[in-house]
């Protein structure tokens, strides 16, 4: 097991990709802190899945925009476990509108989960990471912070901050023994790209953009964090790997 007793945190980890990365992570022997911020049932389930695997789990309620509720969530985190090992800066949500039409509560609800619940999460991992000389911190993207989107300007420019801020983070933390990398996911067939690939109207407008013909799924992408979370990725910071099927290629 490529992650034997490592300690995970993933934010909105009750349900869509961060339910997937959260249990992959502990197929591969990792100890799990289940990030939730109303899902509390969903995230017990998750508890469960991870516990029946025979590894270890707990599910904490924070909102990760929320300086105070991170700080707590952290502390228990470091508090059962003894240390944090992998953070994945997954949670999100969308509030879509064209840029004319949205409100100022529309952008700073997207900005304030994406980018600065991604830099608070971070900022508290790195502080027990730097103690410990080690640890990977996994942000997530997606193809709309690279090419852009319609009708979600709040979304692109706060996943198009994840990059830089990976970058950054990866630059401050390297003398700490800190990897920092950033993943770029494509369309996939749960959680927020549900509408796009259950509709046949923007199935057809994406369909058109994927070099590989199709939407991704969860065992696509999956891998990617599991190797990015693990000691063969040791050597790699500072890089975003793009997991979308070669989406904008064409």
């Amino acid at each position: 097991m490529r992650l034997q007793d490592k300690v995970a945190l993933v934010t909105g980890s009750s349900r869509g990709i961060g339910r997937a990365v959260a249990l992959g992570f502990a197929r591969e022997g990792a100890k799990v802190v289940v990030n939730y911020s109303s899902s509390e049932n969903a995230a017990q389930e998750v508890v469960k899945e991870v516990r029946a695997m025979g590894s270890e789990a707990i599910a904490v309620k924070a909102d990760v925009a929320r300086k105070n509720e991170v700080e707590a969530m952290f502390a228990a985190a470091s508090d059962t476990f003894g240390r944090l090992d992998i953070l994945v800066n997954n949670a999100g949500f969308t509030r879509p509108a064209m840029m004319v039409k949205m409100t100022e509560e529309q952008w700073d609800q997207v900005l304030d989960i994406h980018l600065k619940g991604a830099f608070l999460c971070s900022q508290a991992a790195a502080l027990i990471m730097k103690q410990q000389n080690s640890g990977k911190i996994i942000n997530v993207t997606s193809v709309a912070g690279i090419h852009g989107t319609v009708g979600q300007v709040n979304y692109s420019a706060a996943k198009g901050g994840i990059i830089s801020l990976t970058k950054s983070i990866a630059r401050e933390t390297a003398r700490y023994g800190v990897c920092a990398n950033v993943i770029s996911i494509g369309i996939l067939a749960l959680g927020m790209s549900e509408k796009i690939t259950s509709d046949e109207k923007f199935k057809e407008i994406y369909m058109n953009r994927i070099l590989l013909k199709r939407f991704g799924s969860a065992e696509d992408v999956v891998p990617s964090f599991v190797f990015l979370a693990c000691d063969e990725s040791n050597y790699i910071t500072g890089q975003l790997l793009c997991v979308d099927g070669g989406y904008g290629m064409i």
